[in-house]
């Protein structure tokens, strides 16, 4: 899945200092057994790669689509975005680096996945796309 966000990296020694954005990708591998009911919907799958990508796109996806997205104590950027009407701003308690940000989404999808489906399905592994080139992973310990 794909969406579009600024940042900047504050104190960064190039260019990633600056008020800048990308298209983001983003994939989700999720762990669970294999439905063995012949019957279910859900029969051979883990999950319907549907309610997978509904829920992805709910708790990330629509959250950081078209925002921009601050560390909480990039104080200048954050006032600066406080000025604009109705801006649409995600506040990281990290510095939103590609690392930081899948780390952020394992954790956010981990939640929603746990109230979802209990202990049956939960990530393990969130690749955030910054460019085509470039990307992090962010692994269940």
């Amino acid at each position: 899945m794909e969406f579009d966000s600024g940042h900047r990296i504050p104190n960064h020694k190039s260019v990633c200092k600056n008020l800048h954005g990308h298209r983001y990708a983003i994939e989700v591998t999720v762990k669970g057994e294999i439905g063995e009911q012949i019957h279910e919907s859900d029969f051979g799958m883990v999950m319907d790669f549907k309610d997978a990508k509904n829920l992805i796109k709910k708790v990330i996806v629509d959250e950081w689509d078209h925002a921009f997205i601050a560390y909480e104590k990039d104080l200048e950027v954050i006032s600066f975005l406080n000025t604009l009407d109705n801006h649409k701003t995600v506040i990281l308690k990290r510095v939103p680096t590609a690392e930081n940000m899948a780390l952020t989404a394992l954790e956010l999808l981990s939640s929603a996945f746990k109230n979802e489906f209990g202990d049956l399905i939960r990530p393990i592994k969130v690749r955030l796309y910054e460019t085509p080139n470039n990307w992090a992973d962010a692994l269940t310990a």
